[in-house]
């Protein structure tokens, strides 16, 4: 058996998101990836079956990163204010400190990456939101309204600021700069929105 070098795996596995962060998935090959993460192809291949076992099993590992730090500190049981509020600094701050990863699940978005990721996170964070959302709505915090509704009010508009931050730019070309001012401006106005 062969010794691991969690070192190499390491760089495979931040060159591999950094490549196809910057170029897309159809531009991503094994031999490129060797050669920016300073290994071997072969040495890919130890650590990985092939080219969709390393992009599997690198979404998977950012998919449940990114459902940790989003579920730090939140409890289904909080108040609909509390918890959303809670969400979006979650949110905010693992897209704001893991760019490349956020861009990294981008490109993932419309690939069958996304639905093997999604298999494996969706049920502990289903479970959460769901019990969540469900205690909001028994409360009378919010109407009962359809997911994709609920979530384009909610979260919508923090991952807007969250682009016009990574852009350096707002919509009429001036300089922009994510702050926990304007997150919290706009946090106020989708509370609003949504509350009953």
């Amino acid at each position: 058996m062969r010794y691991r070098d969690e070192n190499k795996v390491l760089a495979i596995r931040e060159s591999a998101i950094d490549m196809v962060a910057k170029d897309g998935l159809e531009n991503f090959g094994i031999n490129r990836l060797a050669k920016a993460a300073g290994v071997s192809p072969a040495t890919i291949y130890i650590y990985y079956k092939d080219k969709e076992d390393l992009l599997t099993s690198i979404s998977i590992e950012e998919g449940l990163k990114m459902t940790r730090a989003t579920l730090k500190g939140f409890d289904p049981k909080m108040s609909f204010k509390e918890g959303l509020w809670i969400q979006w600094q979650n949110r905010s701050a693992f897209a704001l400190d893991n760019h490349k990863s956020a861009a990294f699940f981008e490109q993932l978005r419309n690939s069958t990456y996304k639905d093997k990721m999604m298999e494996t996170i969706s049920g502990e964070f289903r479970k959460n939101m769901g019990n969540y959302i469900e205690n909001a709505v028994e409360r009378g915090e919010i109407n009962r309204m359809p997911l994709e509704v609920y979530w384009s009010v909610a979260f919508a508009p923090l991952y807007s600021l969250i682009k016009f931050h990574n852009e350096g730019q707002s919509l009429d070309g001036r300089k922009f700069k994510f702050s926990e001012k304007i997150m919290k401006e706009t946090f106020d106005c989708v509370v609003k929105g949504l509350s009953k």
